[in-house]
């Protein structure tokens, strides 16, 4: 079994409070790229329940990767179905970035291993083992089974289809691995902002143009401590484009939405970036 794990970007992103867990509620538009990593899935023998190849680089040990948790939380579940895998990760998706790639892969893990060990778990419930594992975690498991982008509130668990246009996207990834504990404790972070209803028909204010009150809350943080993630930004925003540029999540990753004029010149504006640059399309969404 072969599974497409995509990226995700963030077309804005509020918090708009702080719980009495510590935890901070959010709201945000998520979207699913067609940019993403790769899950091969196959039997194997023996007493290991997970062997996880391609993924030594991502986390000191591998009982600590998010895949390898996704596959043992199920088997906590039904431990009488599962057998045996290899899991062989085709990795894209730079880690830090903002671009949801952990989570991502823990998801496909989800959604694989529930159609091979013919568990039958609800997307319901798929989505409550995914919360409990990591924040993004839901949003690609409603994304896949919706085939739609999602808005996101709650701690980023609580999530609603939005029907979005099909956009190409100039996305940027520089060489820098930004630590989120820190920006939600940073004394600069805006943590009040409004809870905005409607959002499906305020589309204007955030799809292609970034329009006040939308905004990245962690933006200003990061360009200020990152230069590469500053540089990005400034590069994008120097490009003759009407779309605004923007950076995705808590990561590192910027992008700036396509415009149909934009497109003659994407490859060009792809090839003079200043760090790793690809053009990518919105993997759901309506024409027009």
């Amino acid at each position: 079994m072969r599974i497409f794990s995509p990226a995700k970007i963030n077309l804005f992103l509020h918090i708009t409070g702080v719980r009495t867990d510590g935890y901070h509620d959010l709201q945000s538009v998520f979207r699913a790229l067609d940019f993403g990593d790769y899950l091969e899935i196959e039997p194997t023998d023996g007493d290991q329940l997970v062997t996880l190849l391609g993924a030594d680089h991502l986390t000191s040990s591998l009982d600590d990767n998010l895949i390898v948790k996704a596959a043992h939380a199920l088997a906590k579940i039904h431990p009488e179905r599962t057998t045996p895998i290899t899991i062989t990760l085709d990795k894209h998706i730079p880690t830090g970035a903002g671009l949801g790639g952990g989570s991502s892969n823990c998801a496909a893990t989800l959604i694989a291993l529930n159609e091979l060990w013919q568990l039958g778990l609800s997307t319901k419930e798929l989505i409550d083992i995914g919360a409990s594992l990591g924040a993004d975690v839901p949003f690609f498991i409603f994304a896949h089974a919706h085939r739609s982008d999602a808005i996101a509130t709650g701690i980023g668990e609580i999530l609603s289809p939005i029907a979005l246009r099909s956009r190409v996207y100039l996305l940027l990834m520089p060489d820098a691995h930004l630590a989120t504990a820190h920006f939600f404790k940073h004394a600069k972070l805006s943590k009040d902002s409004p809870l905005m209803d409607g959002l499906e028909s305020k589309q204007a204010g955030f799809e292609r143009s970034l329009i006040a009150p939308f905004h990245n809350c962690f933006e200003a943080i990061a360009a200020e401590d990152s230069p590469s993630v500053k540089d990005a930004l400034d590069y994008l925003h120097s490009l003759p484009s009407q779309s605004t540029p923007r950076m995705t999540g808590t990561g590192s990753a910027v992008f700036l939405p396509l415009s149909t004029e934009d497109l003659d010149h994407a490859t060009r504006w792809q090839q003079g970036a200043p760090c790793r640059a690809i053009i990518c399309h919105s993997l759901y969404g309506t024409q027009g």
